[in-house]
């Protein structure tokens, strides 16, 4: 399943993408500013993920924290390095964009995760690293934000490590 959505993922013209990006980026940008969130975990997107850069940078701007997800070590949850877009990039063992100063910080509050596919449960499905179940799995544990195209819905169940995301935003509806 991973592959099917994968490769549907990666089929889509650019140009609905760009314009679904817009629509997740502001859909991002309303809930952000509905719910008051001051600082927000994100992400660098890999293999064709929903790209929110304009939306990270417009709540930057608006004084919202960011940071990034960093992998220090397999198999562990991930840690998060204070993020400001623009800054020197490198990537790291994994071949993902980390700040070239990593600048360690506590998890956020609130996290955005990107989802390869997602069901009407709220459970993603992933690339299997299962880095985002064990960051979850730890206390506090921080309100999750799913990020996804919504033709990626899917029917899987979920497993026993598996953890459920408070919401799904899609280019339509927050689920």
């Amino acid at each position: 399943m991973r592959k099917a959505l994968l490769a549907a993922r990666r089929a889509l013209p650019e140009a609905t993408r760009t314009q679904w990006d817009a629509a997740i980026a502001q859909r991002l940008l309303d809930w952000c500013a509905q719910e008051n969130v001051g600082e927000l975990g994100v992400y660098w997107p890999l293999h064709g993920e929903p790209d929110l850069h304009g939306a990270y940078a417009q709540l930057a701007t608006r004084g919202v924290q960011l940071s990034l997800p960093v992998v220090l070590e397999k198999h562990a949850p991930l840690a998060f390095s204070a993020w400001t877009p623009g800054e020197a990039m490198v990537k790291d063992g994994m071949g993902v964009a980390v700040p070239a100063q990593l600048r360690l910080c506590p998890a956020p509050a609130t996290l955005l995760v990107p989802c390869l596919g997602f069901n009407e449960q709220r459970f993603r499905l992933g690339y299997g690293g299962g880095y985002y179940d064990r960051t979850l799995a730890q206390l506090p544990r921080p309100r999750t934000v799913g990020i996804a195209y919504a033709c990626l819905a899917a029917s899987f169940a979920s497993g026993t490590y598996d953890i459920a995301l408070d919401h799904i935003v899609t280019e339509g509806d927050l689920l």
